[in-house]
């Protein structure tokens, strides 16, 4: 090699390990979609996605917010609208999916008896019985709406639809494949402890460290597992913070059961779900909190690509563990 291509590829080495050491993370954070988020990731310091990050926000809760009276799901539950955009349509066949995977215990048409319950948008008054649980019941059923050329066809009466336990999690995912088109490699996405992760975290020049939080009652924030999330997305869902109590001391989910129209009754505190992407995360851990570790069990033996990680209280008051698929140990 001669003297001036060696001095060359010098240059270039050193230009290339310059350019890498200028790279550091870029934090943004603030509240949405009633609980926070936090994007963490790596770039030159003049690259601020901050208002990106609110479009794709803003976008979402147009398309997807029972909270927001001009979206189009609560068009769509008026009966105002029928065609849909392209969120909504992947949020809608995503949980179509888990919904038959999972005999139906994954239900988005469930809105009404969740708002019923003052679990959702919509705040009730009225006390519940049977005979008004029995009745609201007539709306539910996923396999009553079907999609064609984005537009809904719906059955009388028509559910309404309530995509809460699915689309953090998509948002999640959207807002890191945006990241990634503008060839960001290294990256976290947190919306409300619904995650996505990307390479590693060059601040520390490791992987994303996350963690499960403990199921505290009192409101304290503890982690019962810490260790590295490698390029995939997490969801987790607990009973410990929305819940409701009988006259007898039954703990109650504030996730509804399909089949009754009644809060889920259930020893599951949290449910941790690994997977490729978040949306599925999410969806699969509401299932999974719903079914009991039972069916729970005999799912994951057939749904090898899903790891999951579920604290449970057994019949003696105590907490235990269950890990499957090789969720991540450390």
């Amino acid at each position: 090699m001669t003297h001036k291509r060696l001095l060359l590829l010098l240059l270039i080495i050193f230009i290339s390990i310059s350019c890498k050491q200028e790279l550091t993370n870029t934090k943004l954070n603030g509240p949405i979609f009633g609980t926070f988020y936090e994007v963490t990731y790596a770039s030159d310091n003049d690259k601020n996605y901050q208002n990106s990050v609110d479009s794709i926000f803003a976008v979402i809760n147009q398309s997807m917010s029972n909270y927001q009276e001009d979206s189009d799901i609560s068009k769509v539950n008026r009966h105002e609208l029928e065609r849909v955009d392209a969120h909504f349509v992947e949020v809608f066949k995503a949980s179509k999916k888990i919904y038959n995977e999972t005999n139906e215990v994954f239900d988005p048409t469930i809105g009404k008896l969740v708002n019923a319950w003052n679990f959702g948008s919509e705040q009730n008054k009225t006390k519940l019985d049977s005979l008004k649980i029995d009745s609201l019941m007539q709306y539910v059923g996923f396999e009553k709406i079907v999609l064609k050329n984005n537009s809904l066809i719906k059955t009388t009466p028509k559910p309404y639809i309530d995509f809460n336990a699915i689309a953090k999690g998509y948002t999640v995912d959207i807002v890191g494949e945006f990241l990634e088109s503008k060839n960001v490699t290294n990256y976290l996405v947190n919306i409300g402890g619904e995650l996505r992760t990307k390479g590693v975290n060059i601040d520390k020049h490791s992987g994303w460290t996350v963690g499960v939080e403990n199921p505290n009652f009192d409101g304290s924030q503890s982690y019962n597992k810490k260790f590295v999330l490698r390029n995939k997305s997490m969801a987790t869902t607990g009973t410990y913070r929305k819940y409701k109590l009988d006259a007898n001391g039954n703990r109650y989910a504030h996730i509804i059961n399909t089949q009754t129209g009644y809060p889920t009754k259930t020893n599951i505190l949290s449910v941790s779900v690994i997977a490729e992407n978040c949306m599925m995360a999410d969806g699969y851990a509401t299932a999974f909190q719903a079914m009991g570790v039972e069916k729970v069990k005999q799912f994951l033996t057939k749904h090898p690509e899903l790891k999951a990680y579920i604290i449970f209280e057994n019949k003696n008051k105590e907490f235990e563990i269950l890990e499957f698929n090789n969720f991540p140990i450390q």
